[in-house]
């Protein structure tokens, strides 16, 4: 149990360093340290119902509410980091949104008088020269959103430390699994050898059971035949 109680500590401890990053600058916070957040909000979470359900299970009343105590402060903690965590996030959005906003509004169409192509006028809307048809016109690069670029790079990092925690979680998960695993193997053998007590103490049983009343008969024959032959 204590070690649980010091795994639930780290999380804690490690989730109020990624809110303090967060609330540092929540307008460029990535999008990755959010999907650090929620998967340490999670794990911290099952290794508190972990942590409780150990807690019932304790057979010293002193030691059961200690640990209820601490169970209690880890859920208070944990719903005041959420809510941290919620508000940090409409933050970023709002401050996402007024700067897209900004964008939008700071863009304003530009032509030249005279275009690059000298060619230019001879093409038509869909890219046709004399009848021949030729490649559409594409968007150039540079009207892509700068904010649009930036976007998809912290989805794919915030995709990639969202794989990392659901491994972590696995490799977690393997090891219980292994830990139960021996647990079960031992109580296996050791109810292997109480079969095998058992068994003994059976076979036993029956051989002092034959000797009892083998003994009681030769008692009785021997009794018979003294009375007679005093007779």
């Amino acid at each position: 149990m204590n070690s649980l109680f010091n795994h639930a500590l780290k999380q804690s401890q490690s989730l109020k360093k990624e809110l303090d990053s967060f609330s540092a600058s929540p307008s460029t916070a990535s999008l990755a340290l959010q999907g650090q957040i929620s998967a340490t909000l999670a794990t911290l979470q099952r290794t508190i119902d972990e942590y409780d359900a150990m807690a019932r299970r304790e057979l010293v009343p002193a030691k059961q509410d200690k640990a209820f105590a601490r169970i209690r402060n880890f859920r208070t903690e944990a719903a005041e980091a959420r809510t941290q965590f919620d508000k940090l996030k409409k933050e970023r959005e709002e401050s996402q949104n007024n700067l897209n906003r900004a964008e939008l509004l700071g863009r304003r169409p530009h032509h030249s008088a005279t275009p690059d192509n000298p060619y230019a006028s001879g093409l038509t809307r869909n890219g046709s020269i004399g009848g021949r048809s030729e490649i559409s016109e594409s968007i150039p690069v540079a009207a892509i959103p700068r904010e649009f670029i930036t976007r998809t790079g912290d989805q794919l990092d915030e995709f990639i430390e969202r794989g990392r925690a659901v491994l972590g979680d696995l490799v977690e998960q393997r090891n219980v699994l292994k830990s139960t695993q021996r647990k079960l193997y031992s109580a296996a053998n050791t109810l292997g050898i109480s079969n095998d007590t058992i068994k003994y103490i059976e076979r036993r049983a029956r051989q002092d059971k034959a000797v009892f009343w083998a003994g009681l008969v030769i008692c009785v024959l021997s009794f018979y035949f003294i009375l007679r032959w005093l007779r």
